[in-house]
């Protein structure tokens, strides 16, 4: 490992100074910080790396691998990774995919130990992750904590499994991810009080007060369909140890595009001071999580940045144990190999559909209640729409915009779940994915029938992947990895994705991110209305409609 120094604006986050210095690096370690004068106008900055504090790798469609080397150009040296939804489709089998691949990189990945597999009773999981299943995973040392626990009603209700993962963890040491959207007052204190330490589903800035006040670290999430940065970011100057910057869900175009880097320069755009924001996008993760993650300090592992200024946060290089992993938007080196060769894991098997198999009988009903999807936002409204009628079925409604919406079972044959969704704004064709989360059964919206059945087909051919069809042509983006992530180049994917994205766009579809919406629309445990395999599900009674 080679010794070099570097010189720059020190960033000292803890005694919130800056100062023009020297970093002795020697065996991936920070040997010694000089100073040399006062901060020093016109040179660049020296700062611990950027850590996103929760984020499902899943959602970018990449093996980990492939998420380092996007993520390392912006800074990011490290990331809070909960691997839930590979988790829900193979189990530990997928969990350990994760790891082994994650470790085949000099990227910082910390692993938690999903707690919700299936994520509800009310959907059909590939996989299933019992008390004793979590407990062997969270008593290995690269699982750092126990990922959000999205059963809040479990919580509440005292359900045994629930309690014991969460004892588990509690018995080990390791922190427990909160995920409570609405939960305010007495019920969120209950939610606290059995041992869970942090929330990144806060829609408001009061909700997300009320439960800093109770003692419970803030997430400030902005991902490519959820987006919470605007409600939360002016809570980060009275609370700088208690939040921290995540992303949750980015797709690999928004990835190749920023990463945290980019919540730092809103940040600073909203005049919060420089301190607070580098305490969370840094710091905080690092000792909540308890990470072998340098932060620039002397006998630290020499994980840091050189950042050009502290307003565009434009990444000039980015070191993880003394090695330097990018330089000028480029990663540096050799180091992701094998790309075409990755080993896939999965769970898929359930047969190509018929387009009578997606119709939805008309019985008289004078309504029908719809999924009204919200753009940026993972909660939905619960509406009603009067019925569109054709030979005595119920069909997508283009001049109201009130889709079509099906969830078809992918790990064996079973009947189609059939609704209704509102905002889509589709005028063509329709557009598949088997990234539904939390089970990720195939999800789909569409014009017609048989637009919605080839979709789905192509779908299944795949054994897993996102589509989108219409006017004669068609787009595929392959899966083939738990039909979550392509085991490709990670650009050539953001490339893939960033030509369906648009494809889906022209098909008339007026969301910011059709497929990170529509993966969405199956999450039954944000309200208030969502469809699973099973059915169309009230999220606020946490039952069927």
């Amino acid at each position: 490992m080679s010794n070099f120094k570097v010189e720059g604006n020190i960033i000292n986050i803890t005694k919130q100074n800056i100062f023009f210095g020297e970093v002795e690096i020697e065996d991936g370690k920070i040997k010694s910080i000089s100073k040399i004068s006062e901060q020093k106008e016109g040179v660049h900055f020296i700062s611990p790396g950027f850590i996103d504090s929760h984020v499902h790798i899943e959602s970018s469609m990449l093996i980990p691998s492939e998420f380092a080397r996007l993520a390392v150009v912006h800074g990011t040296v490290s990331t809070i990774s909960d691997p839930h939804e590979i988790a829900n489709v193979c189990g530990m089998k997928g969990v350990e995919f994760m790891i082994e691949n994650g470790n085949t990189v000099p990227f910082k990945f910390n692993f938690g130990a999903p707690s919700c597999v299936p994520a509800t009773i009310f959907e059909t999981a590939g996989a299933e992750l019992d008390h004793d299943d979590v407990k062997s995973l969270l008593e290995r040392p690269e699982i750092k904590y126990l990922s959000e626990m999205m059963n809040f009603p479990g919580v509440l209700y005292k359900d045994e499994e629930v309690l014991k993962k969460i004892a588990a963890a509690h018995a080990l040491g390791k922190p427990v991810d909160g995920h409570a959207p609405g939960l305010r007052g007495d019920m969120v204190q209950q939610y606290i009080d059995a041992g869970i330490s942090t929330d990144h589903e806060c829609f408001t800035s009061e909700e997300a007060l009320d439960k800093l006040q109770r003692g419970m670290k803030i997430l400030i999430r902005e991902g490519s369909a959820a987006k919470n940065f605007e409600a939360l970011i002016h809570l980060l100057n009275d609370w700088p140890e208690m939040m921290m910057f995540c992303s949750d869900d980015k797709h690999p175009d928004s990835l190749v595009e920023s990463h945290i880097n980019q919540l730092c320069a809103r940040a600073v755009e909203k005049g919060i001071d420089i301190f607070n924001i580098l305490q969370a996008a840094c710091i905080n993760p690092i000792r909540h999580y308890k990470l072998d993650v340098g932060t620039l300090q002397h006998n630290d592992p020499a994980d840091f940045i050189i950042i050009e200024d502290l307003k565009n946060f434009k990444i000039k290089q980015t070191y993880i144990d003394g090695l330097l992993l990018a330089e000028n938007g480029k990663t540096v080196g050799d180091w992701v190999k094998h790309i075409e060769d990755r080993q896939s894991v999965n769970h898929f098997d359930c047969s190509l559909k018929k387009e009578e198999d997606f119709v939805y009988p008309f019985t008289g009903q004078k309504e029908i209640p719809v999924i009204e999807a919200l753009d940026g936002q993972l909660i939905t409204n619960r509406i009603s729409s009067k019925p569109k009628v054709l030979n005595q079925n119920i069909i997508s409604d283009l001049e109201n915009d009130v889709l079509k919406i099906v969830v078809v079972n992918r790990y064996h044959d079973a009947p189609i779940a059939i609704s209704f969704v509102k905002n889509f704004g589709l005028k063509h064709g329709a557009i598949a994915s088997s990234v539904a989360h939390d089970s990720h059964n195939i999800i789909a919206v569409g014009i017609d029938d048989k637009s919605i059945c080839e979709a789905v087909n192509l779908v299944i051919n795949e054994t897993g992947g996102v589509v989108a069809l219409g006017n004669g042509k068609q787009e595929v983006l392959a899966l083939p990895v738990a039909g979550l992530m392509s085991n490709h180049n990670g650009y050539k994917v953001a490339e893939s994705y960033t030509l369906i994205d648009q494809f889906a766009k022209d098909l008339g579809s007026t969301l910011l991110a059709p497929f990170m919406t529509l993966s969405f629309m199956a999450l039954l445990v944000i309200p208030r209305l969502k469809l699973s395999d099973k059915g169309l599900f009230d999220g606020d009674e946490f039952k069927f409609v």
